[in-house]
């Protein structure tokens, strides 16, 4: 006589890497079905693994925690990894030799019959995601039992684990071969180094916002703006861009590895930013397309002068300039004209490149004003962040407006410093 049903239970599960492969780990939590009390938790480091890799390990491990509690269990795998619920469920095949290692170990787990997998989005499957998160920050282990009221072992009746009739599943021989292609983007997604905050929908663009080195003009002192293609790099400033350069080919992988490695190069129209982007675009084997409105501020007659003599020449204005956002230099720009243009097209950024990252070679005004548009810093203060030559900045912007019309976003960080890529 078939054995009654065992414990009914929940397993959620999910793991990933910071970077595809990279640093990875898994996380599983076994509930009550009922009363969806936390049993178990499972969680590892795995070292530098792919995003499927954690995520059947997470699986694997869940399994085994539900297992211990009741051989007999009848269990609910909830996973964000579409190629786990479609490949454990027979409708895809597994064609990788190591994604299939494990596949098995978790059929040794619990008897498939016992298991039926549900895909879930990741906003529903955040307790797996922090314990996957907590051991890629601290490279541990956590194993937590949160019940002493174990289920004896029950008879399994039927064929042995690893060789049941019903583990070859309906529709498995007409999978499809293209399973890994079909998953290629949720597999490439990057791993978050947190949960996000509830008001951010849909994935950010992450803009990699780099200042061009110095130019002659930088090195005397002179203004340089958007009117003319202007000066290119000094030496010094070829120097400093590769600098930059070193920081921006690891984004993505060991320096914030939580981001899109970068896929875009868009440079300003200047001489000294497409000599910037040029350096930027070697190592990542990108090459730079431009965009006017990320040229410098145009600062009208001021342009090529020293602080000294726009002093002389016009008392006061350059203060008014840098701290009223609507006064404009004789000829140039305001602040504001500045961040109208700089916020329509990180909005643009936001709308077509979400879940990817562009790198931006740009200038000193337009940094503030994206840095003051992502951190809703009001416009007469965006002269207080100080934007080194070469330093890199780095912001994440979600596609919808907030209820004030304001960009969405974070900054990850302002103005870190090309010598730290030297």
């Amino acid at each position: 006589m078939p054995a009654a049903p065992g414990r009914r239970l929940v397993v959620e599960t999910d793991g990933g890497a910071r970077g595809n492969p990279g640093p990875g780990g898994y996380g599983a939590v076994v509930r009550d079905a009922e009363s969806g009390e936390v049993l178990a938790e499972r969680a590892a480091f795995l070292g530098v693994v792919s995003n499927n890799v954690a995520e059947y390990s997470g699986l694997v491990h869940g399994l085994r925690a539900a297992a211990e509690i009741d051989t007999a269990a009848v269990v609910e795998v909830r996973a964000d990894s579409k190629l786990v619920v479609e490949q454990m469920s027979g409708r895809w095949k597994i064609k990788h030799a190591e994604l299939a290692a494990l596949a098995e170990q978790a059929r040794q787990a619990l008897p498939p019959g016992q298991v039926r997998y549900t895909w879930v989005p990741r906003a529903q499957n955040t307790a797996a995601d922090a314990l996957a998160n907590a051991v890629m920050d601290s490279g541990g282990t956590i194993a937590r039992d949160h019940t002493e009221d174990r289920v004896p072992s029950s008879a399994v009746s039927g064929p042995g684990r690893a060789g049941r009739a019903d583990g070859q599943q309906a529709g498995w021989s007409g999978a499809h071969d293209d399973a890994e292609e079909a998953a290629a983007a949720e597999a490439n997604a990057p791993r978050s180094s947190g949960t996000p905050l509830p008001r951010h929908d849909g994935e950010p663009v992450t803009v990699v916002l780099v200042r061009h080195g110095v130019t002659a003009h930088t090195e005397s002192g002179r203004y340089s703006g958007g009117d003319t293609p202007g000066p290119p790099l000094s030496e010094l400033g070829r120097r400093q861009v590769r600098g930059a350069a070193a920081i921006v080919r690891r984004v993505g992988t060991d320096l914030w590895p939580d981001l899109p490695t970068p896929s875009q190069l868009v440079a300003s129209p200047m001489v000294r930013t497409r000599e910037t982007a040029a350096a930027l675009g070697e190592p990542l084997g990108l090459t730079a397309g431009t965009e006017a409105r990320l040229a410098e501020c145009r600062f009208g007659s001021w342009d090529t002068l020293t602080v000294p003599e726009i002093e002389a020449g016009w008392p006061g204005q350059l203060l008014s300039w840098a701290t009223d956002p609507d006064h404009r230099p004789p000829g140039g720009e305001s602040m504001a004209d500045v961040g109208v243009r700089v916020g329509a097209v990180v909005r643009r950024l936001a709308a077509d490149r979400r879940g990817s990252t562009v790198v931006v070679a740009a200038h000193t005004v337009v940094i503030r004003a994206a840095v003051g548009l992502v951190g809703q810093l009001p416009a007469a203060h965006w002269s207080s962040v100080r934007i080194p030559p070469a330093s890199v900045t780095i912001v994440r912007v979600w596609p919808q407006a907030g209820a004030d019309g304001h960009l969405v976003g974070d900054l990850t960080v302002v103005a870190c410093p090309a010598e730290l890529g030297a």
